[in-house]
């Protein structure tokens, strides 16, 4: 697996509306404002259709807005893709990676929809959006908070399904809803349609998003455009959709699957501790 680097600095952001990019303002040198990386993914993306040879990469990556016990705004991933994987197999080398790094502990795979069935007894995909709402508001006081389905889901899972993981040892959870796919290729599953995306948690830490990469150009520009729509709704600000790795997908992305792991929260459950701040030289506010 071949070692790359790519640039810290960006033209262009993620679309992704629960993602907020840093801004470097323009200067001498800087004859436009540029996006500090959220991840190396569209760079790597771009590296992989050139070249289609599996890569790694260990990068600093930047996000606006995420302070606390496990987050800092400028933190470590680890990012490979393997070219002819589909998720599962990557699933597997994570885990033979997370028992290397962290010794022997119980490992559990779940889709999304078994285990809000088997947590929740709630089919994620099949119940109507007042039904999720219901149980929301059953557990979780949200005042007057209103949403979609998604936002349903999501507190479900943050606040009711994650907390009980911290039980599971290493768990993988895969095939999230469509709606949720992400970067992620879309097919259908049980009479759903599934993101082919997982994400690890070890003892109930989040610590790695992975997908089998969507590499229609057509499809992931309007999945940009979607986000962009989201983005007006909600207040934010537009981003621009990264031709180049539009251009990158349209010459041909081999198949392939791809996962960020963040290293500091690896070095947090090596070590014990419940704060981010243990782990780095620097944090945030002595930087």
């Amino acid at each position: 697996m071949l070692e790359v680097e790519t640039p810290l600095l960006c033209s262009t952001g993620i679309t992704d509306p629960a993602i907020e990019p840093l801004l470097v303002e323009r200067g001498t040198s800087l004859h436009q404002s540029r996006f500090l990386q959220t991840s190396p993914e569209y760079a790597m993306k771009r590296l992989l259709a050139r070249d289609g040879q599996p890569i790694y990469q260990i990068a600093r990556a930047f996000r606006d807005g995420e302070v606390g016990p496990r987050h800092n705004p400028e933190f470590t991933l680890l990012e490979w893709y393997r070219p002819g994987f589909d998720h599962h197999q990557l699933m597997a080398e994570v885990a033979q990676l997370l028992q290397h790094c962290l010794g022997e502990r119980s490992l559990h795979t779940f889709s999304y929809r078994q285990l809000f069935q088997e947590l929740l007894q709630v089919d994620p995909f099949n119940a109507s959006v007042p039904e999720l709402e219901a149980l929301v508001r059953s557990a979780i006081d949200i005042g007057t908070m209103a949403g979609d389905r998604d936002l349903w889901l999501d507190l479900l899972m943050s606040h009711l399904i994650e907390p009980q993981l911290a039980q599971k040892g290493i768990c993988f959870i895969y095939d999230y809803p469509a709606s949720q796919a992400a970067l992620s290729h879309v097919v259908e599953a049980d009479g759903v349609l599934v993101g082919q995306r997982f994400e690890v948690y070890v003892d109930g830490l989040e610590l790695a998003n992975g997908y089998c990469e969507l590499r229609d150009a057509t499809e992931q520009r309007l999945r940009f455009e979607q986000d962009n729509a989201r983005r007006r709704e909600y207040g934010q600000p537009e981003r621009p959709l990264d031709e180049r790795l539009l251009a990158a997908l349209e010459h041909g992305l081999p198949p392939c699957s791809g996962v960020a792991l963040g290293v500091d929260r690896l070095l947090m459950l090596a070590t014990g501790v419940s704060d981010i701040r243990e782990v780095l030289a620097f944090d945030w506010e002595r930087a």
